[in-house]
């Protein structure tokens, strides 16, 4: 298969935009208790892994959003263009949902720029790990991976620094379809 080959070695640039919240009705002292109280952290780690699954690129961010409000993520490539917006919502139930939107622009070599789209919404709970791979999951071709878990604010540490574990291979039950 030789569908993946213009996938880029690095991409160049990582930009996570995070939607703010505002009104004009009330005053931002009256505003910060009730936002901090539903306020959740969006723990996003975005990875390039090569065909010989060596990392070329990885980056790891945190951002605090309220639920129904998105947190955005642009990933810049020579040929590539990636950006998703992850929007959490919590239930009563304590059953979250996590809704994900991607578009992808692809400058394919003698084809012309490619455009895809994605709509995802996935049941999680808090610390669990949900996988998004733009280009597909398959191990032995290059791929972006990114990975995002929720977590309360300010309850829990953001991740550290390292690399994460490398997303467990498609169909084992053990990462989250769909993404």
């Amino acid at each position: 298969m030789r569908r993946r080959q213009w996938l880029p070695t690095a991409i160049g640039s990582l930009l996570f935009l995070a939607a703010g919240a505002s009104s004009q009705e009330l005053s931002l002292e009256e505003l910060l208790p009730g936002i901090k109280e539903r306020a959740v952290v969006l723990d996003i780690v975005a990875r390039v892994i090569e065909r010989n699954q060596q990392e070329v690129w990885h980056s790891a961010n945190s951002k605090v959003t309220i639920p129904g409000r998105p947190v955005g993520l642009k990933l810049v490539g020579t040929n590539i263009v990636v950006a998703a917006q992850f929007t959490p919502y919590l239930r009563e139930n304590g059953n979250n949902v996590l809704v994900a939107q991607g578009q992808i622009w692809i400058d394919v070599p003698n084809q012309g720029i490619r455009y895809q789209t994605t709509l995802q919404t996935i049941a999680l709970e808090f610390g669990e790990p949900v996988y998004f791979f733009p280009l597909g999951s398959a191990e032995d071709e290059a791929r972006i991976e990114i990975q995002i878990r929720l977590r309360p604010y300010p309850a829990a540490p953001p991740p550290s620094e390292e690399t994460p574990a490398p997303a467990p291979p498609r169909g084992d039950g053990q990462e989250k379809p769909g993404l």
